[in-house]
């Protein structure tokens, strides 16, 4: 069962889980995806609500937006000590799609979402259904001196490179409730 909510009533309970992490999920071709985030941005942009998630070039989860188009978003809920979600967490942030099925190594269960294909994740559940409206490369090697910490000149090459801002009218969204 999902109870639909104002997700703008929510934003101060994402803000608080980025953080610690919470979930990009992807999907194409059968192949579901779950990505570990710390970055993101709640908004409203051309009047329109909009998550904002930041993807590395070379990511898996790149390529399967690129093919859909659409994403969901899954932020668990609580005070961040379930074991689950960290294992998740976790695992979600370390490992690439493209080598292991990361959603059946952490356990976690896919829940239909109700207006795009990519599912949602009933262990984290507050969800976020979206439909791309825009994507923009931020160069790494732009924005690198300003954020440093994010992009190591010594490590550009290494991890991905830019980043790719996908900008995701939010279609939906809903609290997964057992």
């Amino acid at each position: 069962m999902k109870k639909e909510v104002e997700i703008f009533d929510y934003a101060g309970e994402i803000f608080k889980a980025l953080p610690q992490g919470i979930l990009l999920v992807s999907e194409a071709e059968d192949c579901v995806n779950a990505m570990t985030i710390g970055w993101a941005t709640l908004g409203i942009e051309w009047a329109t609500p909009v998550f904002v998630v930041y993807v590395r070039e070379g990511r898996f989860t790149r390529e399967l937006i690129d093919r859909t188009g659409e994403f969901t978003v899954c932020i668990p809920r609580g005070d961040g000590k379930d074991k689950k979600v960290a294992k998740a967490l976790g695992i979600c942030g370390s490992i690439s799609g493209r080598d292991a099925d990361k959603i059946a190594k952490a356990g976690l269960t896919l829940v239909d979402a109700d207006i795009v294909r990519t599912p949602a994740i009933k262990e984290f559940p507050l969800t976020i259904e979206c439909r791309v409206v825009f994507s923009k490369i931020q160069p790494a090697k732009e924005i690198s001196s300003k954020f440093s910490k994010f992009y190591p000149a010594d490590k550009l090459d290494e991890y991905g490179g830019s980043h790719i801002a996908y900008y995701g009218e939010i279609l939906k969204s809903y609290i997964i409730e057992s």
